[in-house]
């Protein structure tokens, strides 16, 4: 690094005793590897020694989903309390197994402040003792490249160094490469389950600064019901709007994953997604995924993060058919909307009668996050092809307690947020059916929803539509 990079990044940054000595530069903004960097090799420690670089007031980057390095976090939760330490900030997206830190006792040593909440942060932020970040996951990466929020530490997983030094972010590139890339001081996990993939997340070891040696398997995502309901709209969506030589998106849970199931007739079909799981593993055995018709990446399945059983993290290690990459690529619209038939199917918690989604909060309760479902729902209708379809999929009905509320309602419920503007949808698919909302009206889009809606809700919200539209919905 040249004496101006050096002074400039102490000008920057400071000289606190554990980074003062730093000498390497992650700023970049490139799709190849990290370059090694001569004459510097990372310092393997114990998790106990390697957390003791977090002081208070810092802001720690912690690695999300199957990647999520449970040994440093246990271990930076015990070092919080032991050393005192004071108004420390976690950024993460979910992070899976216990987020310690969330829990009550350490309120006021650490504060989580969510890129999307997972099952374990969503009760400290309903208490007030987490924040949340409402935005795009294709960009979040800019909020660390443009220093908006300047990353302390960063707690990875990395696979095993191989020959060169080469580690990898594994199943989980997302947005932590770009923490990584902007992170002043950063601790990786080697952990000997975890598996090498191809793509952005490659990482040299001379860029870490502290190893520290891990053997434990990958958070696995239990298996979940699949419901008639499930199976009725997984149908729909797979015999009615999947076509053969489609690119398909994904969003997490069990009914993105249920419409995969009834893909395995269908014909050259390609993968341009956020995440996926274990059924694409199914398809691509079945020779229903072959990405032979894709623009970019031909031949590739491409994704940001994966999450599922111990099948598809076997099935991506050093498996030359799949690219994990930076979800500001994977994500953006504008190389989304280049491959064939874009097909993005998502879920949503709640739709009123103008098309207006919520995905994000049940009323003022934030449950999630906006992920990366407008980034799809866009790039599929923006296709260059003109043959996108932007899909949200949903249940007719949802339990609120020892109840069923219809999903479809009159208005939003109060504080619920709208995700996907009733602008930006085209098909809603319930197991009733399949409503097109794409240059409708707001009587035509009452009348398509009615219909989708479950049998017992519909009278009232023909009702609720006449009393706010002043007239009859109707196609």
């Amino acid at each position: 690094m040249s004496s101006f990079r050096v002074g400039k990044f102490l000008q920057q940054f400071g000289t606190r005793s554990v980074f003062k000595n730093a000498h390497r530069t992650l700023y970049l903004y490139s799709p190849e590897p990290i370059h090694p960097l001569p004459d510097r090799q990372p310092d393997w420690k114990t998790a106990e020694e390697a957390v003791k670089a977090i002081q208070s007031g810092q802001r720690v980057y912690v690695h999300g989903g199957a990647a999520s390095p449970r040994k440093l976090i246990f271990a930076m939760t015990k070092h919080g309390k032991e050393a005192g330490l004071k108004d420390v900030e976690v950024m993460q997206a979910p992070v899976e197994g216990e987020s310690e830190y969330c829990k009550p006792e350490y309120e006021g040593i650490f504060r989580s402040n969510a890129l999307f909440i997972g099952p374990h942060s969503r009760k400290a932020v309903a208490e007030g003792r987490a924040d949340c970040i409402p935005i795009f996951l294709s960009e979040i990466p800019l909020l660390f490249r443009r220093n908006i929020f300047k990353v302390d530490v960063a707690l990875i997983s990395l696979s095993p160094p191989d020959q060169h030094g080469f580690c990898s972010l594994g199943p989980g590139v997302d947005c932590t490469r770009a923490a990584v890339q902007n992170a002043r001081y950063i601790i990786g996990l080697v952990n000997k389950q975890m598996p090498r993939t191809f793509g952005d997340g490659l990482l040299h070891s001379s860029h870490v600064d502290v190893l520290v040696d891990a053997d434990e398997p990958l958070h696995e995502l239990p298996a979940t019901k699949i419901t008639p309901e499930l199976q009725k709209i997984a149908s729909l969506i797979a015999d009615n709007l999947v076509e053969d030589g489609a690119t398909i998106q994904t969003g997490i849970g069990t009914l993105p994953n249920t419409v995969l199931h009834k893909l395995y007739n269908h014909k050259d079909l390609g993968i341009h997604t956020e995440t996926f799981s274990d059924m694409v593993v199914d398809l691509v055995e079945r020779g229903a995924i072959t990405n032979a018709k894709k623009t970019i990446q031909t031949g590739k399945i491409v994704s940001s993060f994966c999450m599922g059983t111990k099948r598809v993290y076997d099935f991506i290690h050093d498996n030359a058919f799949v690219a994990m990459c930076d979800c500001s690529f994977t994500n953006n619209i504008s190389i989304i909307c280049q491959n064939p038939r874009v097909t993005a199917i998502n879920t949503c918690l709640e739709i009123d009668l103008t098309g207006q989604v919520c995905s994000d909060s049940i009323g003022t309760y934030m449950y999630s996050g906006f992920g990366g479902q407008i980034d799809f729902i866009r790039g599929a209708a923006c296709g260059l092809d003109g043959e996108g379809k932007p899909i949200i999929a949903c249940t007719s009905l949802a339990k609120v307690g020892d109840e069923y509320v219809s999903r479809i309602v009159p208005s939003l419920s109060p504080g619920a947020g709208v995700v996907t503007t009733r602008a930006h949808v085209h098909y809603i698919v319930t197991e009733h059916g399949i409503a097109y909302l794409f240059g409708k009206n707001l009587r035509q889009r009452a009348y398509e929803l009615i219909k989708v809606a479950h049998p017992k809700h519909r009278q009232s919200l023909e009702k609720a539509a006449y009393d706010r539209l002043k007239c009859m919905p109707s196609p």
